[in-house]
């Protein structure tokens, strides 16, 4: 059957996909709508499965804090390249799935992909098609939500790297400048723990034998490996570790001090620092 402009037209305001791509799905399906969208979908897995192995370097993080600030929520939705993240189907797909996470309030990123939509297709199905369409990889590289006493929220200036800090035992105190001071640290000094018990096993054997390995090669004497070791390890914590860190406003404090500083008992419950391309 012959596939009238005014056929194209229709299929692309159902789908989103470009002109020359419903006309051919059309065309494929002998103008049958239903047939024509389920190819362009599988067009979708088609770019999907060829570009699995890409990297994703671009796209946008979007942070979420509910009025209260008792809940934080924040989304990664990346893409291939920079123009692909300044398309507007990309940055509405990226806000849908925010708001989304926001009116779900599911825990993971398994959840948030297998979320039903008004068609009957989950999230993931609908990210696969504008994969096809667009012709990039896209991907919710991370998903946090966050519930604590108080909870504050940093997002950088180029809107891939954000922050959520949750404090507990804040007793009424307004937290709203120390509070963006720990995420503005944490987005700087990019800490891999609360503090030192939380440091996985494997990293703390890995930094332990890197530092007798460097005490051996500037000649220590091996009885003295551990020792020296265990200091460089004490370092890494001080480093790595955010209650451990020096403030950066204030160097003769470090990050647990400023906590107990602004509120006996107060404590970071955890942290969320998620970040695009580094």
């Amino acid at each position: 059957m012959a596939i009238t402009a005014a056929d194209v037209n229709k299929l692309r305001q159902m789908t989103g996909a470009g002109m020359m791509d419903c006309k051919k799905a059309l065309t494929e399906a002998d103008g049958d709508f239903e047939a024509a969208v389920d190819i362009l979908r599988k067009q979708g897995q088609k770019v999907a499965a060829k570009r699995a192995d890409n990297a994703v370097s671009e796209g946008l993080v979007l942070i979420h804090v509910n009025q209260d600030a008792t809940n934080g929520k924040v989304v990664a939705f990346a893409c291939e390249t920079e123009p692909v993240s300044k398309v507007a189907d990309f940055q509405n797909m990226a806000m849908n799935i925010m708001s989304q996470a926001v009116a779900s309030n599911v825990a993971s990123k398994e959840e948030l992909m297998a979320l039903t939509q008004a068609d009957g297709q989950s999230l993931q199905a609908h990210i696969t098609e504008l994969i096809g369409k667009v012709g990039e990889k896209l991907d919710v590289i991370a998903y946090e939500n966050v519930s604590a006493e108080k909870v504050i929220a940093y997002l950088h200036s180029n809107n891939k790297l954000g922050v959520l800090v949750a404090f507990e035992g804040t007793n009424g105190t307004n937290l709203d400048e120390m509070g963006k001071d720990v995420a503005m640290q944490i987005a700087a000094m990019k800490p891999i723990a609360l503090d030192k018990a939380d440091v996985d096993a494997s990293v703390v054997e890995r930094e332990i034998e890197i530092g007798k390995e460097l005490a051996r090669n500037e000649g220590k004497a091996e009885a003295m490996l551990d020792k020296i070791a265990m200091g460089r390890l004490n370092k890494f914590y001080k480093e790595s570790t955010l209650l451990n860190q020096e403030f950066i406003k204030d160097g003769s404090l470090t990050i647990a001090q400023l906590l107990e500083k602004t509120q006996k008992g107060l404590s970071v419950k955890t942290f969320k620092r998620i970040a695009i391309g580094g």
